[in-house]
Parts: structure tokens; sequence; C-alpha cells
């Protein structure tokens, strides 16, 4: 019987992610957050479980791991979560050339993925703006789960079925191998996970330096609908999300959109805007986002790209009856060398795991369980 403990500095879903997995492997496990609760990028998101985003082999098996756990969790606290998938809607010659490509190269590795008609769509979903529509490409994968809930109820659902134990309101200033420190107070593990996120520089700060990482700040709005009982019926992008997403790379169409959409939208291009909406089970619609990469950023959202992000969506889907709600940016750490995630031994069993980018909800779960099992 293993009888080893762990500490998980940081819960965020990359540190709720790693303490299940070291649970299940008879650790027991320790999580400290230094806030009283999650309050990082695992709640400013889209809420979207992204499969479709991931190339094929590792990563995407990742995302579809990652989903199963999800669902596990979900369904045992009865969180309710939509299973909507995803259309990438196409209004030009050059957008649709890189959906029906795609389409056969996911098809071919056995996604369920199929190109749908304007007809079809006007039928299925509400609001899609038909002018110029050439069709769009659809995706079985995706699922949405409001980030808000699914993080609030992770800490007691990991608590009540896997025994770890969350200590909060507790920040963690100095880390040895086999110690972690907050203030004077010390406590022991056998095996310590750093998962601090955009704050990667507080511990280890001399190896965060060496590393090939930045952070990402985005900027995000969330919508209600006039009409009551409104139900937009899938998560939506458009020919800028072509652009984003490592799995599109597979197509070789790609390169003349690319080219296309540099000269038409060149201020989307420099602020990184690609435009998505999801609407999740209250009905609230979560649209994004933008992408500015530094160490530091202006602490105030820029009202600029905000507009940029609504044109844009304005030629996707009619949003007259739409209602702003909300408005916020969240910041995550990006890896600069095109790596998918960093996972190093800083120190004897002082392990750090970070860099997953905005891929926290679609590959953490998977993620966390490959880097148990390889220690």
């Amino acid at each position: 019987m293993n009888n080893r403990s762990a500490i998980i500095v940081g819960a965020g879903i990359l540190g709720m992610a790693t303490a299940r997995a070291l649970a299940l492997k008879g650790f027991k496990v320790k999580v400290i957050e230094r806030s009283q609760f999650s309050i990082g990028a695992s709640i400013r998101n889209f809420g979207m479980l992204w499969p479709i985003g991931q190339p094929d082999g590792q990563l995407y098996e990742r995302a579809i791991r990652s989903r199963e756990i999800w669902k596990e969790y979900l369904n045992a606290v009865s969180i309710p979560f939509n299973s909507c998938g995803s259309l990438h809607l196409a209004y030009s010659k050059e957008e649709w050339d890189v959906l029906e490509e795609l389409s056969d190269i996911f098809r071919e590795s056995g996604r369920p993925v199929n190109l749908i008609s304007p007809e079809q769509i006007g039928d299925k979903f509400d609001g899609i703006n038909q002018t110029d529509l050439k069709g769009g490409l659809f995706s079985n994968d995706e699922v949405i789960v409001d980030p808000r809930e699914g993080i609030r109820n992770l800490p007691l659902y990991l608590s009540q079925n896997y025994g770890v134990e969350f200590i909060w309101g507790t920040a963690i200033s100095r880390v040895d191998s086999g110690s972690v420190y907050s203030g004077s107070k010390r406590f022991d593990a056998d095996l310590i996970f750093i998962c601090s996120g955009a704050d990667f520089e507080v511990l280890y700060p001399e190896v965060f330096k060496q590393q090939q990482i930045t952070k990402c700040k985005l900027q995000m709005m969330r919508f209600v609908s006039d009409k009551p009982n409104y139900k937009l019926g899938t998560s939506i992008c458009g020919g800028l999300s072509l652009l984003h997403y490592k799995s599109f790379t597979a197509s070789k169409a790609l390169d003349k959109l690319k080219v296309k959409l540099h000269d038409e939208l060149p201020e989307y291009i420099k602020w990184g805007i690609h435009v998505m909406v999801s609407q999740n089970m209250q009905g609230e619609l979560t649209v994004g986002d933008s992408h500015e990469y530094g160490l530091d950023f202006d602490p105030f959202d820029k009202h600029y790209i905000n507009q940029l992000i609504m044109d844009y969506l304005k030629n996707l889907i009619k949003i007259d009856q739409w209602k702003l709600i909300e408005t916020w940016n969240g910041i995550y750490p990006k890896m600069t060398n095109g790596k998918t995630e960093l996972h190093l031994e800083a120190d004897k069993g002082v392990h750090i795991v970070n860099g997953i980018g905005g891929n926290g909800m679609t590959l953490s779960f998977g993620f966390a369980e490959e880097i148990i099992n390889k220690i």
C-alpha cells in the first residue's frame, strides 16, 4: 500500500488535475492555494472542452481522455454540461477550401466531423448570418461546461472522492526538496508539484528565466439574449479561428487563407483576435478573444479590442438582441518554443508543471495522468 505524500502548489485546473492523478496512485495529497478559492485563468475562459483544436496523436487523445474525466466528475456531482459540438463557419472560398480539406483529414483519422450546407445550418442553429455563407464544418467532440461552476465544485469532489486536502489562503514563499514554506510554517511531502500558472516566476525564478515561456492576456465578454429561451445550439467559430489551433495546420489550403486574412484584417492579426462564442447551460453567451503576449500587461481592458471582436461576430451571428453583462481579462502561461507544456524536476522530488497555454480545460486531466504515470 502506498503511504507516500504529495503537495500541490496552486489550485487551478492543472493543480487539481495533478492532485487527482496522484490520489489515484495512492498518494496522500494536499493542495495549497494562496487565494480563498480558484480565481485565475481556470475560471476566466469559454468553458470549452475543445478536442477539435488538438492535432491527431497524443494531444487529441489527451483531450478525449480529459473530456471523459470531466464528464465523470460532472455527472457525479450533477453539474449540467452541453455536449453541443462546434461549428466552424465559412464566408469565403478560402475558408471553405480549408474546411473541405480538414473534413477529409479529420474523418480519415476517425474524428466525428461533417460538412453541412447553409440550409442545414439555418435549420439547425439559431441566428446564424446566411449572407455569403458557404457552409460549415461541424464536429461532435466538443463540450461546454461553465468553468465557474465546474472549477468551484471540483475541490469538494476531490476531497470527498479522493481524500485530497485543500489549504486555502496560504501563499507558499519557498520550496526545498521535501518541504514548502508559508512564512515560518512548513509543510512536508515526498513529492512536490508547482502548478502556479501565470505566477510562474514567484517560485524557482532562476529556473523560469531559463525557460522559453511567456504570458498571454486575453479579453472576453459575456452576454444574455433578450429572447428568454434563446439557444445557439453549438459553439461558433469563424475563419480567424482556423489560424489559431494547431490541428488546422494540417490543411495545405490554410496558407492562402492566412495571406487573405493578414491583408484584410491586419488589426485582428496584430491583437491575436479570433472570434468564438459558447453558450452555457444558464443561457449566457461567452464571447472572445484576443491574445497579447509579454511578462507584464496594462491592467485595463481595451474597448477597441472588444469592439473588434463584436464587429467580427456580427458577421457570423445576429446579435442585436444580446445584452452585455460582464467583461474581463485572463492571463495564462504559454511556451514560446512550440512545445505544448512544461514539465521539469527543479529539485529532487520537486516538479514544475506549467505552460499548457490556453488549453487548461481541454488537456489538464489527461496531461496530469501522463505525468504521474511517468514518475
